[in-house]
């Protein structure tokens, strides 16, 4: 049973990652949240918690931009989100930065550099 329950988690929870980016697209009007991607969901075998995974272009400081802006419309999503989706509970969001494209980004320069010989910039 926990293998179906998993699965269903799975589901929904791509549904969910869809309606919430189908959200801040087209709904959420806070700048901080303009060029933020999501990236993956964590949605828990009972459905109860989301961890939604984002990422952004930019510094330190757009992250917690970014992040400050998610935080600010979370009531409005998770409301958003109980009108279109048919669920017992409306999952607990909690919202992440994701750094695997900065990294995969740097990854790319270091790739580039040693294809054309020029020294690795270390302190990226």
């Amino acid at each position: 049973m926990s293998g179906t329950s998993s699965k269903r988690a799975v589901r929904l929870g791509d549904q969910l990652l869809r309606e919430v980016a189908d959200l801040l697209s087209r709904k959420v009007k806070d700048p901080r949240v303009k060029g933020t991607t999501l990236t993956g969901i964590q949605l828990s075998n009972d459905l109860r918690h989301a961890k939604i995974f984002f990422s952004v272009i930019g510094d330190e400081e757009a992250i917690r931009n970014a992040q400050k802006g998610l935080e600010s419309a979370k009531g409005f999503i998770k409301r958003e989100v109980s009108l279109v989706m048919e669920l017992r509970y409306t999952p607990e969001i909690v919202f992440k930065h994701d750094p695997s494209l900065r990294q995969g980004a740097h990854m790319e320069k270091v790739f580039q550099g040693l294809r054309s010989g020029a020294p690795e910039d270390r302190d990226a």
